[in-house]
């Protein structure tokens, strides 16, 4: 006797279910940094799409700051598609945003009149997708908000890029908590490369991976982003004199 066709009904009501509870299959896509040292820490050899990234300064100095949403806008340059930045505060200078690679006509930002509404801002622009990455300035990223934007970045592939800003320095110890990201960086500025003539050699910065899921954690010294938002592994540390070092991350 032969077998009756499935009820198309309930297949797409299958469908959705699993859409909703993020079980639908989706390519494990990934962007590599293009740097050995850290795509082999990375599982997958780079940064997870459909997944959001924390960035942070080392402490709560404004200098520290800058250089983790650099970091961030490094990120986002080198994608594909328009970035949507989300912020509250109207103090972004998008041209260092652009010495990273990433130009101001690629950028939709997003300003909000309070924090909460950043976070819902962000929430939308991951679940839209189409997009090559979402940016959001947060002091606060509580557990169930962080989880909202998981799910939405799962739910559309999206690349979700929080940077954790301070007002005050009480905020910094908000980054100890733990949120549903996939990984967490902090940024620490260093002095500048040495160069054999008197002048200012390029930026360096102490780059911390202090979380990342089904992985190891590291750390690198690695020399700013250039105007394409690539990085590269500082001279100092390529030749041995500042080692890098890493350590297991227990979940």
């Amino acid at each position: 006797m032969a077998r009756p066709n499935a009820n198309p009904v309930i297949s797409e009501l299958r469908a959705r279910i699993q859409h909703l509870d993020g079980m639908a299959a989706r390519p494990k896509n990934v962007l590599p940094f293009g740097v050995c040292e850290i795509d082999e820490t990375l599982p997958g050899g780079g940064l997870a799409y459909g997944a959001i990234h924390e960035f942070a300064g080392g402490g709560a100095g404004a200098v520290n700051g800058a250089a983790a949403a650099l970091f961030a806008a490094g990120i986002a340059a080198r994608t594909r598609g328009s970035v949507v930045w989300c912020l509250a505060r109207a103090d972004l200078f998008a041209p260092a945003l652009a010495q990273t690679g990433l130009h101001p006509d690629r950028v939709i930002y997003v300003e909000a009149i309070r924090e909460d509404y950043v976070l819902e801002a962000c929430e939308e622009a991951l679940r839209f997708g189409g997009l090559g990455a979402v940016v959001a300035e947060t002091a606060r990223l509580p557990m169930v908000a962080s989880r909202r934007l998981q799910l939405a970045a799962e739910a559309s592939g999206a690349l979700g890029l929080i940077i954790r800003r301070w007002r005050r320095p009480a905020e910094a110890g908000e980054f100890g908590r733990p949120t549903a990201a996939v990984s967490r960086w902090r940024i620490c500025v260093l002095p500048s490369e040495p160069l054999p003539v008197p002048g200012i050699g390029r930026t360096r910065w102490h780059v911390e991976l202090i979380r990342i899921k089904a992985g190891e954690s590291a750390e690198f010294i690695l020399e700013a982003c250039d105007g394409q938002g690539r990085l590269r592994i500082s001279s100092d540390a390529a030749d041995g004199s500042h080692q890098t070092r890493r350590s297991v991350h227990s979940r």
